[in-house]
């Protein structure tokens, strides 16, 4: 049995009015993947903010040990030392410098003269991105690179540190399933050599198809650490959340032969649009489909296939639209400005919450009331009295986990988070709501009540797009399928008749 390379003992972190880790112990043995899990808010992050040295030692209480010898890291540079790495899921790198630069940025191999030798430095690049099956040109910029290869570019940089701890957040959440499949053998081909991973993620399928042992996490507790071969899913799901989900999907009473005689609220025919940046280049061609009023119609395809470009063509934002048009209840919508739509009644949840979906550093209120503010306007000056309000009604029938509206966004769990952006969205009281993928990020528990949201929002009428990459997510929440291949529509699959086999299949070219 090899001995503990790590070991975080009775960790307590305080931010103000609340505990984020309350005496938590977490300890890795050498050479093995230890999958860290819990809920969004359950302290993972912040741990693993401790062991970067992103929080310094006099800001936590606890010891950090690492080949039994206790640290006392003041800085992240402390952390790399020791042979800690940490790729977080929103990646780190200066997209317009070379991967080389990327690689050694704040480590620069100099010369004699004191200037960097860009020679030894391309080498030694090289190397790192071999291990890494990263077969790129070293002097090829970020900024023109896929996540995917991003991502491998991350772990190259821990690789050229001589990393002995190498720590991932969430490391599939936007990748292809070809990209996650070199991932892992990846990551196998590391433990082999005898590195650490310490490997964050909600999904749990990958959590037991890699990892040796898990660690709970719940509240800022450690639950527990298992032998993965001794957890089922739900099983674990349970401990993560503190109760059994007895399903993973909410209940409906709405019934498809009904919904299915609902009337349209929206429609979009034969809309064509040009991609934005090679404007001879058809990226969306003659793409039709409908959404009725309470339905929550799913859309499916690979990445890549024009569904986040549909929407946001749609939304007057990407894009220059060759023909087609939309219609609200039947009525053609003109205008494509987004402020226009809003006020009409469509409305979109970003898939990237933190980049375009929120304003971090802003207020819980302020957040929630920004798209609405038209509608508290009095004499050209918005009625704050209304405004506190509506947002306190939202976050306690959305049950956002909050001290209060005066709380930061960027303070909240990525659960708390999304319910936020959808709840900024509600407050305009939406006819058509397009959520793209809107549990991208958080953990089963959090899942579970958006869907629940998304039910309730349909049973009152509301019509519901929901894009997603997850297939069973796609099969248990919508009523219809739309599957898109190559920015067209490759079929449209009613609940009764969908599987994840028909849904690929379409995705991928086939009939």
């Amino acid at each position: 049995m090899s001995k503990n390379i790590l070991e975080m003992r009775h960790i307590r972190k305080q931010f103000p009015g609340v505990y984020a880790l309350s005496d938590t112990n977490f300890s890795v043995k050498e050479g093995e993947i230890h999958a860290l899990v819990g809920e969004n808010g359950a302290g993972k992050s912040t741990l693993m903010k401790i062991l970067s040295g992103v929080y310094p030692k006099d800001t936590y209480e606890g010891e950090v040990v690492i080949d039994d010898k206790v640290m006392s890291f003041q800085a992240i540079k402390d952390s790399e030392k020791a042979g800690v790495a940490v790729i977080y899921q929103e990646l780190a790198l200066v997209k317009y410098m070379n991967i080389s630069e990327n690689i050694f940025l704040g480590n620069e191999i100099l010369n004699k003269q004191g200037l960097i030798d860009w020679d030894t430095t391309f080498i030694r690049a090289r190397a790192a991105m071999d291990q890494v099956g990263l077969t790129v040109n070293p002097a090829a910029r970020v900024i023109n690179l896929g996540i995917g290869t991003q991502q491998l570019v991350e772990i190259a940089k821990a690789v050229a540190k001589k990393a002995r701890i190498l720590v991932l957040d969430e490391p599939t959440s936007a990748l292809t399933e070809t990209e996650i499949e070199h991932l892992m053998k990846l990551l196998l081909a590391f433990k082999e050599r005898g590195m650490t991973c310490i490997f964050i993620s909600h999904k749990l399928k990958e959590v037991f198809n890699i990892a040796d042992r898990i660690t709970v996490l719940c509240d800022g507790k450690t639950v527990g650490t298992y032998n993965a071969e001794d957890l089922t899913e739900d099983k674990l799901i349970s401990l993560m959340v503190g109760r059994s989900l007895t399903q993973r999907y909410p209940s409906s009473t709405r019934k498809a032969e009904v919904v299915a005689k609902n009337k349209v609220a929206m429609e979009v025919k034969n809309w064509t649009v040009y991609d934005p940046e090679l404007i001879d280049k058809i990226a969306l061609n003659n793409i039709n489909f409908y959404v009725r009023e309470g339905e929550i119609l799913g859309i499916a395809g690979l990445m890549g296939a024009g569904r986040t470009e549909t929407m946001l063509s749609i939304l007057g934002v990407w894009g220059k639209k060759s023909s087609g048009e939309v219609k609200l209840l039947g009525k053609p919508v003109n205008t494509r400005t987004p402020s226009d739509l809003i006020r009409a009644g469509i409305n979109y949840l970003s898939e990237d919450r933190k980049g375009s979906g929120l304003v971090l550093i802003q207020n819980v209120k302020n957040n929630m009331a920004l798209p609405s503010l038209y509608s508290r306007l009095k004499m050209g000056l918005i009625d704050q009295d209304a405004e506190l309000s509506v947002v306190e009604k939202m976050v306690q029938t959305l049950r956002i986990k909050t001290p209060s509206v005066e709380q930061l966004t960027l303070n909240l769990s990525g659960g708390n988070q999304q319910k936020v952006s959808l709840g900024k969205w509600l407050l305009t009281n939406p006819k058509v709501i397009i959520l793209d993928e809107p549990t991208r990020g958080i953990d089963v528990g959090a899942k579970y009540e958006i869907y629940t949201i998304m039910q309730n929002l349909a049973e009152k009428g509301i019509a519901i797009i929901m894009i997603s990459s997850e297939l069973p997510e796609i099969l248990g929440m919508s009523d219809r399928i739309l599957v898109m291949h190559e920015g067209t529509v490759a079929g449209e699959l009613p609940r009764s008749e969908a599987s994840q086999e028909k849904i690929i299949s379409l995705a991928t070219g086939g009939k």
